[in-house]
């Protein structure tokens, strides 16, 4: 269960759960934390340390860690300058989606 951190009545832990408004959100998610694994692989094979693309990323190494982990939604601006870090271009497609 995911708990908004909200105190409810009596001090108690409120839980929180919202569906998306649009189909699909749970997929997107999914397609951003395999391009992160993608540019995980990218690094190690370039042998690169995560303090190393954080440099080059101009963050910190405990961010790109946290990016790493897939523990975040992370935004896409984000995910093109990690791969801009380790020599790619992140590319972008319109596709239709069936209603």
């Amino acid at each position: 269960m995911r708990y908004a951190g909200h105190l409810g009545g009596a001090g108690q832990m409120s839980e929180r759960r919202h569906e998306p408004v649009l189909p699909g959100f749970k997929e997107m998610a999914a397609r951003r934390r395999a391009l992160a694994r993608e540019l995980t692989a990218r690094r190690v094979d370039l042998g690169l340390t995560q303090t190393e693309v954080a440099a080059r990323m101009g963050t910190s190494q405990s961010a790109v860690a946290r990016l790493e982990a897939g523990s975040l939604d992370v935004r896409m601006s984000t995910l093109e300058r990690y791969a801009a870090a380790v020599g790619h271009v992140v590319s972008w497609r319109l596709e239709g989606r069936e209603r």
